[in-house]
């Protein structure tokens, strides 16, 4: 029997709509991360803030799903956006420090994240994913020479970078003091100042006669002052030349950077990331600016809110937010992206001044913030996912998860399954998706450095969530919740105490660990030391495991040798020390 052209015709029409169809099906998904500096969780609505208006964040979380307990691992930002980005407790790269200074400081100098380490940016890459990183990096960018690169963002998968390859901080504004080793800058100018006075003094005494002073002396005296004045200048005082820049990829494009214009460059290229992408595979990391101080002062959001300045600031980066809810939403991309909101660690509770008030986040009921080690108002932080079609709207988890189980959830959502080094967090989906109802965090580690500061434990088939410490810092002055005498709190010797036995909070029943437990009121405290102790040596195993897989062992990226600065390390628009350049606007 012949067939005739109307079934030929018919056969290919669906054929071809089963192609198109099934194009659909198998697209992979894109993926925005948002991701804001210092964010404290209680500083958003839908984490219970009634005073500061974040309407689209609260749209992101009704909408989406809402993580209560999303922990970040570490409390500060180089080694939490390194465990972050790798899947894995910063140590394990040697982002960990063993000192006072546990972020890198310089762009000049030659830490970061090893490019040995792998990202997720870089799993997707390998998958087919067009990849950007938008805003504040802060792992690192050269090596051995400048324009190594050897940290940079391009060499961990990032096949598109355009922001700030440090972070901003206050050096970055005149007025608004320093923020790096500033007693070792006020020691170095003061022995400038004395050496100044003490050559400008042998010089008039051997000009009067008063004494023999030898010439080699003076010369000697005059050297080391030169030597001590450039020490100190040179790295100190143009600090908002060598740290203040904006790059795109590998290029200098702006040094020092505006920044009051900051905010609306950094949201622009961000959407004009998306917008140049929308026929393929994708992943954003919009790592926003805000809230790290110094703050902003857009004239829109100025005064505008309750909570002066850095409320202000809050509701900007709401309006930001919004915009790339917008711009997602407007492209007709909702149903196929993953849109994810947090923050890098808790709110800075020390930052504030007479002038401006408080300058920090708040982190509602937990107890401490920002550098506080493992208190969980430094490492309890918001967590949101949107992808409408996928995860159900309003839904709440509040089982333990970790902005290390980014990666393996990427991972999983990319379809990539080529075997990988040893991961610290996992798949989030099947918790999202509401298929199983208990984190496969049954322990959490938190870190303060390279120092196993405390441990969480959620006993199977149990709602408890118990937490020991091993120590803690010395708040100062006594009695109060921070370290304002020093401005951050700091995770070695005679800044902390050690607690043996090790303090203990339930954090299901008492969250803001007001109420430490004893063997006299929980009757599973030894069984929660015995399997918190258990826990400890498995883990420590697999570092040294780690360490062992590693052909060069890990290197710690946190020494003095590798965070001070080098002039040879110096990214720089034009001939160095002559660095300087504003961007043109008119890019597209």
């Amino acid at each position: 029997m012949r067939s005739s052209p109307l079934a030929h015709l018919l056969f290919l029409l669906l054929v071809a709509g089963s192609d198109v169809t099934g194009e659909e099906v198998d697209r992979k998904p894109n993926f925005v991360l948002m991701m804001v500096d210092d964010l404290g969780i209680g500083d958003v609505g839908c984490y219970g803030n009634d005073t500061i208006r974040t309407p689209n964040i609260d749209r992101l979380a009704s909408e989406g799903v809402k993580l209560t307990q999303h922990i970040a691992a570490a409390p500060l930002c180089t080694p939490s956006r390194a465990a972050f980005m790798t899947g894995r407790y910063a140590l394990r790269s040697g982002m960990g420090s063993t000192g006072r200074v546990q972020v890198l400081l310089f762009l000049g100098g030659s830490g970061g994240l090893p490019p040995s380490e792998t990202t997720f940016a870089k799993r997707l890459q390998q998958q087919g994913y067009t990849t950007g990183l938008v805003g504040k990096w802060h792992l690192g960018v050269n090596c051995e020479q400048r324009g190594d690169h050897c940290h940079h963002p391009n060499q961990h998968g990032f096949s598109y970078f355009y922001g700030l390859p440090f972070t901003l901080f206050n050096d970055c504004v005149p007025g608004e003091g320093s923020d790096v080793l500033a007693d070792l800058q006020h020691t170095l100018r003061n022995l400038t100042m004395w050496l100044g006075v003490g050559l400008l003094t042998l010089v008039c005494v051997r000009v009067c006669g008063l004494l023999e002073v030898g010439v080699w002396l003076l010369v000697a005296l005059f050297f080391l002052a030169i030597l001590v004045t450039t020490v100190w200048y040179m790295p100190f005082k143009l600090l908002p030349t060598w740290n203040c820049i904006i790059m795109r990829d590998q290029e200098v494009i702006e040094q020092p950077m505006t920044v009051e214009t900051l905010p609306q460059r950094l949201l622009g290229e961000a959407q004009s990331f998306i917008k140049r992408n929308v026929d393929h595979p994708f992943l954003l990391f919009f790592s926003l600016a805000h809230i790290h101080t110094p703050l902003f002062t857009n004239p829109a959001f100025a005064g505008k809110s309750r909570h002066g300045r850095y409320g202000d600031n809050i509701e900007e980066v709401d309006w930001m937010i919004g915009k790339m809810i917008e711009t997602v939403d407007s492209l007709g991309l909702a149903n196929n992206t993953l849109m994810y909101f947090t923050s890098d660690h808790g709110g800075h509770l020390e930052d504030a001044d007479s002038l401006i008030g408080q300058k920090g986040g708040w982190n509602s009921i937990y107890k401490g913030g920002k550098a506080m080690g493992g208190w969980e108002g430094g490492i309890r932080v918001p967590g949101i996912f949107r992808w409408p079609g996928r995860l159900a709207a309003g839904r709440i988890v509040d089982e333990p998860t970790s902005l290390m189980d980014l990666y393996p959830t990427l991972k999983y959502l990319a379809k990539d399954t080529e075997p990988d080094r040893q991961l610290d967090g996992y798949n989030l989906m099947p918790l999202l998706e509401g298929k199983v109802e208990r984190s496969e965090h049954e322990f959490m580690f938190h870190y303060c450095g390279v120092y196993l500061n405390a441990v969480r434990w959620h006993p199977p088939e149990s709602d408890s969530v118990f937490k020991v410490h091993f120590f803690t810092p010395n708040f100062s002055p006594p009695g109060a919740g921070g370290c304002y005498d020093t401005k951050v709190c700091l995770c070695h010797g005679e800044h902390v105490t050690h607690h043996n036995p090790p303090l203990m909070y339930d954090l299901y029943q008492d969250p803001s660990e007001s109420w430490p437990l004893t063997p006299d009121n929980e009757p599973l405290y030894t069984e929660i030391l015995e399997q918190t102790a258990k826990a400890v040596e498995r883990h420590r195993i697999t570092l040294a495991n780690n360490q062992a897989s590693d052909a060069h062992g890990v290197q710690s990226q946190m020494t003095w040798k590798k965070i001070l600065w080098r002039p040879w390390l110096q990214p720089c628009c034009g001939t160095f020390p002559f660095c300087g350049c504003k961007e043109n606007t008119t890019h597209n």
